[in-house]
């Protein structure tokens, strides 16, 4: 079994370096040439083939012209690309680590998420999304939780973007997802009645798993994201599934992984109710809630 661990590190390194190149308005075979390398050394290290020595990027940042704080990062994560398990921990490596899934899902053309607890943040409201990001962070000031807001917010244009074209959101929540009240009154209907408009429009499904739906395969795995990219390219990227916490995120793109988290996937869209029956079920919970306040 490959024990290599995952490939998302090469590959968002390969995907940095290629675009600090393009900004410095540099070519792959001037690049090549700057460096005394091959043409194909370069392209292999941009589409996440192989590997990376901390030196060989320095080496091209440098060319780049890239800043010391950029290559630092560079190198670090450079030294990821060599682990053979991938857990990514605040300020450690990359200190921005979630960049990297938001690099991610931008490239992807389908998303396909379970949310055991949480609304997704794709999918939030401000009134649900500043109580969350208060709840998890009440020593922040208000300031800064409205920049973390700011930031959720610029991350759901990625669903009514244009050009290149939207992804697919598919999301299955968690009955209970749907019945855990805010502190503001009336705030969870409104969230939810939002779910509902949104699941009208033509790239997004949300489906509910009944609490009712019983055991579904591989239930201990929780809350997860299973990101899909482009198969019409020279060199697909395999679907990589993304699990996040309070202290950092693992990426599993393991053949293995990836068969595993299908399979809990399909169990789980076989236990859920079909859109129209879950677009029903919001909307009579938000008028249980609604009616409640």
């Amino acid at each position: 079994m490959d024990d290599s661990g995952s490939t998302v590190p090469r590959r968002q390194l390969g995907r940095y370096l290629r675009e600090i190149r393009e900004n410095a308005h540099i070519t792959v075979s001037a690049a090549a040439k700057e460096l005394e390398w091959s043409t194909p050394r370069i392209w292999r290290y941009e589409t996440g083939q192989v590997p990376m020595h901390p030196n060989d990027v320095e080496a091209m940042c440098r060319v780049y012209g890239a800043s010391r704080e950029t290559i630092e990062t560079m190198r670090a994560l450079a030294r990821e690309t060599k682990a053979h398990g991938w857990w990514h921990s605040y300020g450690e490596a990359v200190k921005d680590w979630f960049k990297l899934y938001v690099g991610l899902e931008s490239a992807a053309t389908k998303i396909r998420k379970y949310e055991a607890n949480l609304v997704p943040g794709l999918l939030q409201t401000v009134e649900y999304m500043t109580e969350v990001i208060a709840t998890d962070n009440p020593q922040m000031s208000a300031a800064e939780r409205q920049a973390k807001a700011d930031v959720r917010l610029r991350r759901q244009r990625l669903l009514v973007r244009p050009v290149p074209r939207a992804p697919y959101l598919d999301v299955i929540l968690n009955e209970a997802v749907l019945r855990r009240p805010l502190r503001a009154p009336g705030a969870m209907a409104r969230q939810l009645d939002a779910l509902v408009v949104t699941s009208q429009r033509h790239n997004i499904g949300i489906r509910v798993l009944p609490l009712n739906a019983g055991l579904y395969r591989w239930a201990a795995a929780g809350t997860f994201t299973m990101l899909d990219f482009p198969a019409d390219v020279r060199e697909p990227e395999p679907t990589t599934i993304y699990m996040d916490g309070p202290c950092g995120a693992v990426y599993l793109d393991k053949p293995y992984e990836i068969q595993t988290y299908e399979d809990a996937w399909r169990s789980l869209g076989e236990r859920a109710l079909d859109a129209d029956e879950s677009r029903e079920l919001i909307t009579e919970i938000a008028k249980e809630m609604t009616h409640g306040t």
